[in-house]
């Protein structure tokens, strides 16, 4: 929750919000004919997230709200920033737009993956080839499927300034989603990752974790990890539950062991993916086993029958 490396010279009027790993990074543009936010982290943080808003807008309105894509983390606060700033305009990208009108909670994953996000609006859509002004400047939206297959990126041209969401972070990118749903993935974050080389940034301010600058190592990072998941898809799907696990503990920081156990056997993601991968388990032994790798990796601790984040 702390603004950017001040070594880093980013374009007037862009302030970055690092967020924890709950919430993904706020980006505020202020300065030209309308201040925007990129992305609003998830809903339990909401009110910090207005609060980090107001705080450097100083009274003034804020006008526009984007989404690089709709999973929780990154639009759970789209509902409480519409209460506070009653004309606020949201553009999402279109991929998602008809599930949002109607609000399949399914569909947008938020149902699937067992996490919340409060019912939003939105006044339009993102169409990648297009272009957007955010604070004193015109940014390219740019398609970037594979960890979402909806999600977009924005980039700027003269600054070589690249808003990469969960699409590259300094050391690989999100979790492959459509993969744990049976749908090409891999080939789709390799396209991406080709458009991002082809932009050639200077600066990357991702979904999570501090700004970093982009060089040939970063890149040879993300594609080194696309390869081994390609190769290894089950390990893979481990990732991407492990991730969910410790998603949730984030939410929750301690919960019963037994309780947070039947919430991931009720949880859509873990019940198809176990299906898929590793159906020879018996679902809560095998979770239990998962929640033991989290403690391995030192990022859980269970004490007395409670799982606490760590």
């Amino acid at each position: 929750m702390t603004p950017t490396n001040s070594s880093f010279v980013l374009p007037p009027g862009l302030h970055v919000f690092e967020r924890g790993w709950l919430s993904a990074n706020n980006i505020l543009f202020t300065g030209g004919e309308q201040t925007a936010l990129v992305d609003s982290g998830y809903c339990t943080h909401a009110e910090q997230t207005l609060a980090l808003v107001k705080e450097v807008l100083k009274g003034q309105p804020l006008d526009l709200l984007v989404n690089t894509h709709l999973h929780s983390d990154h639009c759970g606060g789209n509902a409480l920033l519409q209460s506070a700033y009653p004309g606020l305009r949201t553009l999402i990208p279109p991929g998602h737009a008809d599930e949002v009108a109607r609000w399949d909670g399914l569909a947008l994953t938020h149902e699937t993956t067992g996490q919340l996000c409060p019912r939003f609006s939105f006044s339009g859509t993102l169409p990648p080839g297009s272009a957007l002004t955010l604070g004193q400047q015109r940014w390219e939206i740019h398609a970037a499927g594979g960890h979402d297959p909806h999600s977009i990126v924005l980039f700027q041209p003269e600054a070589r300034t690249l808003l990469s969401a969960d699409a590259l972070w300094e050391n690989g990118f999100g979790v492959i989603f459509p993969e744990l749903d049976g749908e090409e993935g891999f080939t789709e974050v390799g396209l991406t990752l080709d458009l991002i080389e082809s932009l050639k940034p200077d600066l990357v301010v991702p979904g999570h974790g501090p700004v970093f600058r982009y060089g040939p190592e970063v890149m040879a990072r993300a594609r080194e990890r696309l390869d081994f998941f390609a190769k290894h898809p089950e390990k893979h799907a481990l990732h991407g539950l492990k991730v969910l696990l410790k998603f949730k503990l984030l939410e929750v920081q301690h919960q019963q062991l037994e309780s947070f156990i039947d919430w991931a056997a009720s949880t859509p993601y873990f019940v198809t993916i176990r299906q898929r991968f590793f159906d020879r388990e018996t679902i809560k032994p095998w979770l239990i086993s998962l929640c033991d790798s989290l403690v391995k990796s030192r990022v859980a601790r269970i004490e007395s029958g409670v799982i606490i984040n760590a």
